[in-house]
């Protein structure tokens, strides 16, 4: 009896092998061979090309079949020409993925003209990075702090939507003077825009400004005014979160709605349709991708910080953010008139 018990199992075992091994190779066959283009709704230059760049060049390395990751820049319209790309016209199998403007769900929620693309119904692969912006001016604008932004115009260049929105809504809800202008295709030309003195100032994520602005901050050349999303940086203690401008707990309710797209921050998103189990694939890629020394040695090369977030957490936090009272919903579509 004792031995057939352990033939069962045996045989249970070298089973149970071959079914895993199965799995596998269907998962090889699909991606061997194939190239996954991975989608940036910006420019080249700045926090979204360098991040998705990032994880483009190691992703494919650890999928199965190691398929070849080719990054496509699609700028447009503040990220909504990418994001209705994915949901409408890429292929739902795998093959296209795409770092979405981390405004999306926020933009799904104020009803924002031109996207049609429903992002809690993306399947979320996983994050980078939170942001939390910086709004930084050039040294000789009129506004030294943010308060002085109460008193003289600020003219702000925007190159997402996220930023657009913050300063549309500080403007609608507690009256301060920014001048937004949309006409730069990114962050690199808006800096260059802003040290031409044609703007005052820009956002960028911390982690990508203290890179790229290093030369900036070390000369004394700017002035970082505000910071955009939920939590402080660490490094930066003393610079004001958009939520603190806020005079009244109704008001601070609003602002940190629109400071929600920092939990989203730079994020990987699949189409909706893609099968379950390439989605797992993809999300286990993602994962092994960010711990893999390559990647992290990519990073610490680049200057580029890492605070990562699975698929699954990301999804669910996208799914219940649209929990929000219909009271609040319109008085942010009212604040946000005006874009």
């Amino acid at each position: 009896m004792h031995m057939r018990v352990l033939f069962t199992i045996a045989i249970l075992g070298v089973f149970l092998a071959q079914c895993m091994t199965g799995l596998a190779r269907a998962d090889d066959d699909f991606f061997r061979g194939k190239t996954i283009t991975f989608i940036v709704p910006t420019a080249p230059g700045g926090g979204y090309d360098a991040y998705s760049r990032l994880i483009a060049r190691h992703i494919g390395a650890l999928l199965g079949g190691q398929p070849n990751v080719v990054a496509q820049n699609m700028p447009g319209a503040g990220g909504i020409r990418a994001a209705n790309y994915l949901f409408n016209i890429a292929p739902k199998d795998g093959t296209v993925v795409a770092m979405l403007d981390q405004a999306v769900a926020l933009d799904y929620i104020l009803g924002t003209p031109g996207l049609a693309a429903d992002p809690t119904t993306f399947n979320w692969i996983g994050r980078l990075i939170s942001n939390s912006a910086v709004l930084y001016a050039r040294q000789d604008a009129k506004v030294k702090t943010i308060e002085d932004v109460f008193v003289h115009e600020l003219i702000v260049s925007t190159s997402g939507t996220a930023s657009r929105l913050n300063w549309t809504v500080l403007n609608a809800v507690l009256g301060t003077k920014f001048k937004i202008i949309t006409g730069y295709k990114g962050t690199t030309d808006s800096r260059l825009a802003m040290l031409r003195g044609e703007v005052d100032a820009l956002s960028q994520p911390w982690s990508v400004l203290k890179l790229e602005g290093e030369q900036l901050l070390k000369n004394r050349q700017i002035n970082l005014l505000l910071q955009t999303g939920l939590q402080k940086n660490a490094d930066l203690p003393n610079v004001p979160r958009m939520v603190d401008l806020a005079k009244k707990d109704d008001d601070r309710t609003l602002l940190g709605l629109f400071a929600s797209p920092s939990t989203i921050g730079r994020s990987v998103a699949a189409p909706p349709g893609v099968p379950a189990d390439r989605v797992a694939a993809l999300r286990k890629a993602f994962i092994a991708a960010i711990n893999d020394p390559a990647l992290r040695a990519d990073a610490e090369k680049t200057k580029l910080e890492l605070e990562p977030l699975e698929g699954a957490a990301l999804q669910a936090s996208i799914v219940g953010g649209g929990a929000i009272s219909p009271e609040l919903v319109a008085r942010a579509r009212r604040a946000a008139d005006n874009r």
